[in-house]
């Protein structure tokens, strides 16, 4: 659709117009009805066949570096080399690793446990969540009864004026969840100055045991080769004393199989010895053969494998951007964000129209995230944030998914504005008199 005047500077008479075609439009789509599903950041199937060298790569080989059996129970904090691949993702040196089972998500519980009934003591500190923000780190405070309040996202991080602020006068505040490199939604990446006041946080909280947890999920996910890096978050701590209250969380999960990856847990070494004796209540090791084989299929080729992983998303976001910029560019009712890697792109709609336009969507067969779902308690104080989860569905079912999305967009924002200006001639028509103030 070609671009026309903003809905807000449209007469009444242009905008049902402008109403009018967009109805209709919309109708058309609805009529057509793909089933298309944008909820989730999961590789497509493109992505997964990438990995699919892993079976069988062992060759009935299951013998480690160190002459390690990985079929056989041990090894808590993971095979050495698998370790190293940790290491790799999380900028720190193998022997502040543990290698895990396949979720990065159950080891981020494990901490969260850990740190509640040996760092905070069985108390329930409330959690900082910047926002918009990643759904699964507020389910995972909601299950274990913690507290969250909500801190502002800027460009380049967490708005750390405010968290500082937040932290210095409030003992309740226990700790603060964090996605540094291509966070999820927005894809912002914190910048060198937030990480460094990011390290220095708890030697400033009030709280005695305020702890970082760092989800690094996309840690090597970048669309191209000028993307930011990320500044080390534990070089950082260790020069401001605060290592040991730093906990770093990465996989392997969007690097082969989603389903069958390695996660790892980075932190002092102090932290490190704590976690694994907590955690030898409930494990005695993870799946070693997974690590392994990982690592063999990964060993000296992620940085092309990534690559790889690249070339199939990358043109999935210029499909985002190019439906986005065609249609809503100069309309002035909706921005969004263009990440430089991750697996999501946040987008704010005016004020209240999130869910309306989520339901549009769903009706023409399209699925998106729930609105609210990227603010602790899924709730969106403003309902305006959608995000769009564009890594799944092939090249064309994701431009016909955007064209469903940019129509509802359109339509409920011109409906928006219809409403304003009916209601101001309702107003204008009104013949009641109002009573003077004295």
């Amino acid at each position: 659709m070609s671009r026309i005047t903003p809905y807000s500077r449209q007469s009444a008479d242009e905008l049902s117009n402008t109403l009018s075609a967009l109805e209709t439009r919309y109708e058309r789509l609805k009529r057509n009805n793909v089933p298309l599903d944008l909820t989730r950041g999961k590789p497509s199937d493109a992505q997964l066949d990438l990995s699919d060298a892993l079976d069988g790569i062992l060759q009935g080989n299951y013998e480690s570096a160190d002459g390690t059996d990985t079929r056989n129970y041990g090894g808590i904090r993971g095979l050495r080399e698998a370790r190293e691949l940790g290491a790799e993702l999380l900028g720190v040196t193998p022997d502040l690793v543990m290698a895990a089972g396949n979720s990065s998500l159950q080891l981020m519980h494990a901490a969260a446990c850990f740190a509640h009934e040996q760092r905070w003591q069985n108390a329930t500190p409330t959690m900082l969540c910047p926002v918009p923000g990643y759904d699964r780190h507020f389910t995972l405070c909601e299950s274990l009864g913690l507290p969250m309040r909500s801190v502002t996202l800027q460009d380049d991080g967490p708005d750390m004026d405010q968290i500082e602020e937040l932290v210095a006068d409030d003992d309740s505040l226990g700790g603060i969840w964090c996605v540094p490199r291509f966070s999820n939604p927005t894809g912002t990446t914190y910048s060198n100055e937030v990480v460094a006041r990011l390290a220095a946080l708890p030697a400033k909280a009030a709280h005695k045991h305020f702890t970082v947890f760092w989800d690094n999920a996309y840690s090597v996910h970048a669309l191209h080769t000028d993307a930011p890096a990320l500044a080390n978050v534990l070089d950082l701590a260790n020069a401001a004393g605060t290592q040991d209250n730093l906990f770093l969380f990465a996989s392997t999960s969007k690097i082969t199989f989603a389903g069958s990856g390695v996660a790892f847990f980075g932190g002092s070494s102090t932290t490190l010895d704590e976690l694994e004796t907590f955690l030898s209540a409930a494990t005695i090791g993870p799946d070693k053969v997974n690590q392994l084989r990982t690592v063999k299929f990964l060993k000296g080729r992620l940085t092309d494998h990534m690559a790889a992983h690249a070339a199939i998303l990358k043109p999935k976001f210029d499909v985002v951007e190019d439906k986005l910029s065609t249609a809503l560019k100069g309309l002035s009712v909706a921005d969004w964000t263009t990440p430089d890697g991750g697996y999501f792109v946040s987008l704010n709609t005016l004020p209240g129209l999130a869910k309306s336009i989520i339901a549009l969507a769903a009706n023409a067969g399209v699925k998106l995230t729930a609105a609210g779902a990227t603010w602790p308690g899924g709730i969106d104080p403003d309902d305006r944030n959608i995000r769009i989860a564009p890594s799944y569905p092939d090249p064309q079912e994701l431009d016909i998914a955007m064209d469903v999305l940019v129509a509802a967009i359109q339509l409920a924002s011109a409906r928006y504005y219809k409403q304003l200006l009916d209601e101001h001639s309702a107003r204008r028509d009104d013949p009641t008199p109002t009573r003077s103030q004295n």
